[in-house]
């Protein structure tokens, strides 16, 4: 379904200790806009009775289940666009605007909305 990257899972981990999240999973959302774009937002939280739990690199993945088809293919990274400048990205097969993109990332400089944070 999801797939993190060992350099996304790393980040995610250290995130998660700074902010005292350790035992919780990362949620995953995702809306699509009329133009076909998906946006994507992600941050630590406790799973629902009807969440999917996906593990990706020993992350507990929490998702939706209205999500989990515009979610399924997807991989989260984390790279550097510039020299210092660390990006989680959504890379995603079913993103209408990551077809255009040239890097072949999300489509968006905010990718993900994060600032390079989950």
């Amino acid at each position: 379904m999801i797939t993190i990257t060992p350099s996304a899972a790393q980040q995610i981990r250290i995130a998660a200790t700074g902010s005292d999240c350790d035992e919780m999973g990362l949620r995953i959302a995702v809306r699509r806009d009329a133009d076909g774009s998906l946006h994507y937002a992600m941050g630590f939280d406790e799973a629902r009775n009807d969440d999917v739990i996906v593990a990706s690199e020993g992350i507990a993945l929490v998702v939706a289940p209205a999500q989990t088809e515009l979610l399924d293919g997807m991989t989260l990274d984390y790279v550097e666009f510039e020299a210092g400048d660390f990006r989680f990205i959504f890379i995603n097969p079913k993103d209408a605007a990551a077809a255009v993109a040239p890097e072949g990332g999300c489509g968006d400089e905010n990718c993900g909305g994060t600032g390079g944070k989950p």
